[in-house]
């Protein structure tokens, strides 16, 4: 009995995808580089591919872990304090982006600096008005925010999965909805993103809060098509929380950008 199992853990068999997805990372990020000097998307394209398959394989298995029971009420508080610390991770990482805008907008550089401070935005940066395109952007967001909150509450107390799969067609519905209106806002931008730390810093931090965007509403696509195959019970749904978790983090950064960039900083 030296083989029999007498824990809560689920001890994971060696698996290929952390090396996959290492590979395919930095094959993504070398060809950057080398899209950037003219060479091209192809290395670029080619990472991508592996880092988007590996995504895929990975969670793939996770899902088949817990079809098979190996997802104990032990494991899935560790999947989700592992989650947690993620968020934290990600609220950092827009914290740089903050910093770094907050620090040029109050101490602005400029042809006589440090002697003389410099104007905020820049000579010329003609900022977007925040009271008509972003303002749209932010409501469809908080009305997604509160769709995906209603698709919760229908499985969690009602166990309604016809209520939950309309409220995670609505959210992601508005995401897409958000994703496209932030594709005609830049496309219509009087700044670009080089040559000015105003339009640097925009780009970025939206930029980067649109990516989660994308990842957040093929997050809640998933749960969809989970919630169609039955996988989801009102005792066992780490993963569909944990997309509601990363959907009210892009909400609260969202309004943050929205406080910050297209209203104080312009």
């Amino acid at each position: 009995m030296a083989q029999a199992k007498n824990h809560d853990y689920h001890i994971l068999t060696p698996s290929i995808w952390p090396f996959l997805g290492a590979v395919g990372a930095f094959v993504m990020l070398f060809g950057s580089v080398l899209w950037m000097k003219g060479s091209g998307p192809w290395m670029f394209l080619i990472g991508a591919v592996a880092v988007l398959y590996t995504m895929y394989g990975w969670w793939a298995d996770v899902v088949a872990e817990s079809r098979v029971g190996d997802h104990t009420p032990v494991v899935r508080i560790g999947l989700r304090l592992g989650f947690i610390l993620f968020i934290m991770s990600e609220v950092m990482f827009f914290a740089a982006w903050f910093w770094s805008f907050f620090k040029h907008a109050l101490y602005p550089m400029g042809p006589l600096s440090p002697g003389v401070d410099g104007v905020w935005p820049p000579p010329g940066i003609e900022t977007f008005n925040p009271w008509h395109l972003p303002l749209i952007n932010t409501l469809i967001l908080l009305c997604s925010g509160a769709a995906a909150t209603w698709a919760h509450h229908a499985l969690v107390h009602e166990n309604n999965k016809q209520d939950m799969k309309w409220g995670l067609a609505l959210a992601i519905l508005l995401g897409v909805s958000f994703t496209t209106l932030q594709v005609y806002e830049y496309s219509n931008a009087a700044f670009g993103f080089a040559g000015n730390i105003y339009g640097a810093n925009f780009f970025m931090a939206t930029g980067f809060h649109g990516a989660h965007v994308v990842i957040g509403t093929i997050f809640l696509a998933v749960c969809l098509l989970r919630v169609t195959q039955g996988d989801f019970t009102p005792e066992r749904h780490v993963g569909f929380e944990a997309a509601a978790w990363y959907w009210h983090f892009v909400d609260v950064v969202w309004l943050f950008l929205f406080f910050a960039i297209y209203i104080w900083g312009s």
